[in-house]
């Protein structure tokens, strides 16, 4: 039984694993990604049911576009396809869609589809699902540095006046998305245990899980095991 009181606020997922179980089930890897999707939209329902406020789901890096033009357009197809068939669901259960990267730079009709999900939610106070697209934990970074020096460059701004909090504000997850907190727990899949650039900033303090399985084979109760088990952990943050 989860104790409710010690969830974790904001859990973060690196859904890692869509090619190797399509290799593992001699499928091409559109396939894979479809499965992956499956398992999300499950994922979305149970963090919903068991609590969590907040759900950020790392979905294409900056660096996916490295990948074949013929999966990067399915990826992007898929996100057409999810939107298409979820939006109501996710609007009726009262989730807020929240979208962390440089979105516009996306394919026009993917991004018709996420401006849809986005107004079409955007007055909605359950579960905040963010979805970490065209993202880089380096590049959002830099992007906040950018913002804080023009203001500084027009006078705005003491450059003895940046601090912690103020690049805060300026991340994906600042004031633009209404002062998302840092992630308490970060999950990856797949057997990896790095952070790939994911949250660079935000995780500083996050408690960190790993699972061995393939993402399409992540199921809701593996995920609800890991919440519990957070749950028990002794959180210090540098102190004692």
């Amino acid at each position: 039984m989860l104790n409710k009181e010690l969830l974790p606020a904001h859990v973060a997922v690196i859904m890692d694993g869509n090619g190797r179980w399509a290799q593992k089930n001699r499928v091409n890897r559109l396939q894979g990604h479809n499965a992956g999707v499956l398992a999300m939209k499950e994922i979305i329902k149970r963090a919903d049911v068991i609590g969590i406020k907040y759900l950020t789901v790392y979905a294409f890096s900056t660096e996916n576009w490295k990948r074949s033009a013929e999966e990067v357009g399915g990826i992007f197809g898929l996100i057409v396809k999810y939107v298409a068939s979820e939006l109501g669901e996710l609007n009726q259960n009262n989730v807020k869609v929240r979208i962390l990267g440089d979105y516009n730079q996306i394919p026009k009709t993917a991004l018709n589809s996420i401006e849809k999900a986005l107004t079409t939610t955007e007055d909605n106070d359950g579960l905040q699902f963010s979805i970490a697209l065209n993202y880089g934990g380096r590049q959002e970074i830099a992007r906040a540095v950018r913002k804080i020096c023009y203001l500084v460059e027009n006078g705005e701004l003491k450059g003895c006046d940046i601090d912690e909090n103020m690049i805060s504000r300026y991340l994906y997850t600042g004031t633009e998305n209404q002062n998302i907190p840092a992630p308490d727990l970060i999950i990856r899949t797949s057997g990896e245990e790095r952070l790939s650039n994911f949250l660079l900033w935000q995780g500083a303090y996050s408690e960190l899980a790993f699972s061995d399985s393939l993402w399409p084979d992540f199921t809701p109760d593996e995920f609800e095991g890991i919440i519990e088990e957070y749950t028990k952990r002794e959180r210090r943050y540098g102190g004692r």
